[in-house]
């Protein structure tokens, strides 16, 4: 009898970790939005969860949007912002041969003019003509992953704006059925 006894235990106990292991957060959905939700007139947590997900239907039709694709655009958008940074960044590359080229054109020309020795002016204009190419190259790199990162704020703060509205509606329905509501 006792060996029966300690296997039942054991076995509840098993499943019991198992459950815990399925859903180890037990989070409300207002919880997962980080919106905290407090049953004003004894609402049990079923009935809690019920007005939650109706209240989440009710915002999401009133905004127009659905707060977790939202938080799926916004990992996109971030996404999105590092690549063009990267390629921003690989844009100077070839500046430096492309000025000294350019340079050097000038160069000839000039070192013919004015001594008679156009590999001098070339190799003379090749290197004043990489470094000014570099250095718009790098300049014009530095601007452009600044605007880059300029939209990417931008694009961040308009979908955290559409998050608080949501948030906001969704809190309105819960005060409604006598919740107290913070986020």
């Amino acid at each position: 009898m006792r060996w029966y006894s300690i296997t039942f235990v054991l076995v509840i106990a098993g499943i019991l970790a198992g459950q815990a292991q399925a859903n180890p957060s037990n989070k409300t959905l207002a919880a997962t939005m980080e919106v905290y939700v407090f049953p004003k007139s004894g609402q049990t947590a079923t009935q809690q969860s019920q007005d939650e997900a109706t209240c989440y239907d009710w915002a999401t039709s009133n905004v127009g949007y659905d707060p977790f694709e939202l938080s799926k655009q916004a990992s996109q958008q971030n996404m999105e912002t590092e690549q063009q940074k990267a390629e921003a960044q690989q844009s100077t590359r070839g500046s430096g041969v492309r000025g000294a080229a350019r340079g050097a054109a000038a160069g000839a020309v000039i070192g013919e003019i004015a001594d008679d020795d156009a590999g001098k002016g070339a190799a003379y204009g090749a290197a004043a003509g990489a470094v000014v190419s570099r250095r718009r190259a790098k300049r014009a790199q530095q601007e452009e992953i600044q605007q880059v990162e300029q939209q990417g704020q931008a694009n961040q703060q308009a979908t955290q704006h559409q998050v608080d509205n949501f948030k906001k509606a969704f809190g309105v329905c819960l005060e409604a059925k006598d919740y107290l509501v913070k986020d």
